[in-house]
């Protein structure tokens, strides 16, 4: 029993001395843990540092074994990972220069691909390119009257559309490297490699980045630089693989995007007279470029991050474009003055009206003509929808496909009125349409729209024939046009006789889809059934809606509510 007792004693002293002196305790194996920490953390990096040093030894070696000065393999990054090259060949010199190039790249050890445009489909793949770290090349020819050749047809008629297609954004091929080397006679001074030149303003306006200046070979002998077009390109080939070299090596200077006349310059020797010549711009060229290419939320969805980026006229064109802007303005103020004279005297009473002028006018057929419109008579237009393209490949359709099941390949996309009574600023037609707020113009008779409109959408279809992609069945199919979409540009309703324009669809077996603006509620009172009827609201209170649309009409908002309520009775 005694010695049990001094036990538990021994054992009672021992906790109270470790519960008395226990912050002591706590503290020596705080210590202990924190030194354990910092040993671990010293051996790993001590570890990382010599494993650092290994692969740098490593990669030095792998760089005394590479030739012609072409480092393409980094320790950590691979700044050229190849070259794809595209050409459109008519006569076969595009498709020999694209050969011989791609001989010459595979001498710097480089992978490299020989693409013919009409073999490629960019509208799938172009914007892989974006973060391929590939270089691409375009060599491509002009052909009669300033069009590409046949096999690149396709592909200039997608990237120009790109361009002003609010869906893709300024931004689209953003990380794309491209150079540019154009085939042509200087003989035709109008069409003079007017392709080449697109195709290097087009992938500029979508923010690539171009890695030389764009060169152009001459087939007449006088003329060209070096005595042909193939010392020409033979020249530029030799440019174009040093710089291509300099890229493999990580050197980045990639060209500025602010070329003057298409002459590259770095980014710290930049001009004073190119600065001026990009921001000198007076303050009434500014009201009036704003006027008719304004910029708009669905155009330039992309454009906030893209800086000096977010309008669609090239510096070097805006003089010309200015000159078109000026003619369109003072033919539509002419236009607008002679209008809101012609009915009222000075005493107030009614004028005889006098003879009505064509709704578009020469500048404007010129400028819709520009934006892809096929138009029709005085008044009318018909293009092709992006959905339209899509569904001929295969893929999905509008909504009007997943909610009522139109399909988008056989759906016609018209207006039988390209005035307008509201200049919207999400408008993404450039404002180029002409404005009115009622019909002041001569009228075509609806059976020649209709007509014409099926003509020119036929013929716009027969243009994908062959091209990479669309489905024949679909193509076949695309050729009987089953819906017609009035919702092109304009304010379709303006048209005196459009229940006999819809008349006339229904009879053809065509649905009709008609979109309005809510400022013609005594035209939505007197519209014969459509198959859909649509009136767009944009703003819910006056001031916003004022702010948005911008209409013309003084009891625009009264008209708006009247609208709504007409559509309400249909």
């Amino acid at each position: 029993l005694d010695v049990s007792m001094d036990t538990w004693n021994f054992f009672y002293t021992c906790l109270v001395s470790f519960w008395l002196h226990r912050l002591y305790i706590y503290s020596a194996v705080a210590v202990g843990i924190s030194i354990w920490i910092i040993m671990q953390f010293t051996t790993i990096k001590l570890k990382k540092k010599m494993t650092e040093h290994g692969n740098l030894a490593a990669s030095e070696g792998v760089k005394d074994k590479l030739v012609n000065g072409c480092a393409t393999l980094q320790a950590q990054e691979v700044y050229v990972a190849g070259v794809k090259i595209f050409y459109g060949s008519q006569t076969g010199t595009a498709k020999r220069f694209a050969k011989d190039l791609a001989d010459a790249v595979v001498s710097l050890n480089l992978p490299v691909e020989a693409v013919s445009m009409g073999d490629y489909d960019p509208d799938d793949c172009l914007s892989e390119e974006t973060s391929s770290r590939n270089v691409c090349v375009f060599l491509v020819a002009t052909y009669t009257e300033g069009q590409p050749p046949e096999s690149a047809a396709w592909f200039c008629k997608w990237l120009e559309e790109a361009v002003s297609d609010f869906r893709f954004g300024k931004a689209y091929l953003r990380g794309l490297r491209y150079a540019v080397f154009g085939l042509g006679n200087s003989v035709y001074v109008d069409h003079y490699n007017t392709v080449g030149r697109n195709i290097d303003r087009w992938l500029w306006m979508l923010s690539a980045s171009r890695i030389m200046t764009r060169a152009e070979g001459d087939c007449n002998v006088a003329q060209s630089k070096h005595g042909s077009i193939e010392a020409d390109f033979e020249a530029w080939k030799a440019k174009f693989l040093s710089r291509l070299q300099a890229l493999c090596r990580g050197e980045k200077k990639p060209c500025s995007g602010k070329c003057k006349k298409e002459k590259c310059k770095s980014l710290g020797k930049q001009s004073k007279d190119s600065s001026d010549h990009e921001h000198g711009a007076s303050e009434d060229k500014k009201t009036e470029a704003e006027e008719l290419f304004e910029t708009s939320s669905e155009e330039e969805a992309d454009a906030e991050g893209h800086g000096g980026r977010n309008s669609v006229v090239d510096v070097e064109d805006l003089g010309s474009i200015m000159s078109h802007m000026k003619k369109a303005k003072r033919e539509r103020e002419l236009e607008e003055g002679d209008g809101g004279m012609s009915l009222t005297g000075e005493n107030g009473g009614r004028k005889e009206e006098g003879e009505k002028r064509e709704m578009i006018t020469p500048a404007l057929r010129e400028a819709l003509t520009k934006q892809g419109y096929r138009l029709i008579g005085g008044h009318s237009g018909v293009k092709l929808c992006r959905w339209t393209k899509s569904m001929l490949r295969g893929r999905g359709g509008c909504y009007k496909h997943t909610f009522y099941g139109i399909e988008s390949h056989r759906c016609m996309e018209a207006t039988p009125s390209l005035a307008c009574a509201n200049k919207c600023v999400f408008c993404w037609r450039h404002h180029t349409n002409p404005v009115g707020t009622e019909w002041r113009w001569k009228m075509d008779q609806p059976e020649m729209i209709l007509q014409e409109a099926i003509e020119n959408h036929q013929n716009m279809i027969k243009q994908f024939k062959g091209v990479s992609g669309v489905k024949a069945d679909r193509f076949e199919e695309a050729l009987t046009v089953k819906h017609c979409a009035l919702s092109l540009v304009g304010e379709p309703i303006m048209y005196p006789d459009i229940n006999r324009f819809v008349k006339l669809l229904h009879q053809h077996n065509i649905s009709s889809f008609l979109v309005t603006n809510a400022q013609f509620p005594d035209e939505i009172r007197n519209l014969e059934p459509v198959t859909q009827l649509y009136v767009s609201v944009d703003a819910s209170t006056k001031e916003s809606l004022k702010r948005i649309d911008r209409p013309l009409f003084k009891d625009f908002w009264q008209r708006f509510l009247d609208s709504l309520k007409a559509l309400s009775e249909k």
